[in-house]
């Protein structure tokens, strides 16, 4: 097994070759993430998210964890002309280069924390990304749902965090506190009865929640 052991290598190769490839501005900023060796989402997640975007018709998206923008770019993209991206960066050289990079594009970028940031938003939005510290997803999740609609959607990247949530055989001790606090936050989105969620094994483990209700 390869790639953080969350799949086979001949089905990440495979799913390389198939999924479409990133063109353009969005493909020129992929390629400078990957130089930077920053850990952005990987080609299937981006495609499953855009796919969940354009499928759900989502206009209003929050993302947790901009980095230079990739992800937010390709779910701009899924959106349409009238999607508009709201995006949390903590990193300040980071959120320099993103804003660049979001150039022309319908985005507010907030440069902080992730968990303060949410405290101090308002408004409705349609879908979520959650892609920031792994350790930080269980405190994020009341504002999460006071912030996405009903039958909106919030996916949380990373969950199977290089295989080790799913099983201590791969548990590194420096690790252990953020796994530990990813099995509850996944715990807390299975039988929260607001929500719909499935676990994916794709990238580095996705969970999508469908919020059925908010009360």
């Amino acid at each position: 097994m390869e790639d953080n052991n969350i799949n086979y290598e001949y089905i990440l190769r495979y799913l390389k070759r198939t999924l479409r490839a990133d063109e353009g501005h969005i493909e020129d900023v992929r390629r400078v993430a990957v130089g930077m060796n920053l850990p952005i989402a990987r080609v299937e997640t981006v495609r499953f998210l855009q796919t969940l975007i354009a499928s759900s018709n989502a206009k209003r998206i929050l993302e947790i964890g901009t980095a230079i923008g990739y992800s937010g770019l390709s779910m701009l993209e899924a959106a349409g002309d009238d999607g508009h991206l709201v995006t949390v960066e903590k990193s300040p050289d980071l959120a320099k280069l993103a804003r660049e990079n979001f150039e022309g594009k319908k985005v507010e970028l907030i440069e902080g924390d992730g968990v303060k940031v949410l405290e101090t938003l308002d408004g409705e939005f349609d879908f979520a990304f959650v892609d920031a510290a792994k350790g930080q997803y269980g405190a994020m999740f009341d504002n999460l749902m006071r912030l996405v609609k009903t039958s909106g959607v919030i996916v949380s990247d990373n969950v199977l965090y290089k295989g080790m949530t799913a099983t201590d055989d791969l548990r590194e001790r420096r690790e252990i506190t953020i796994i530990k606090r990813m099995r509850a936050y996944l715990d807390m989105l299975c039988n929260d009865k607001r929500l719909v969620t499935s676990i994916v094994p794709i990238g580095d483990g996705l969970a999508i929640s469908y919020i059925v209700r908010k009360d």
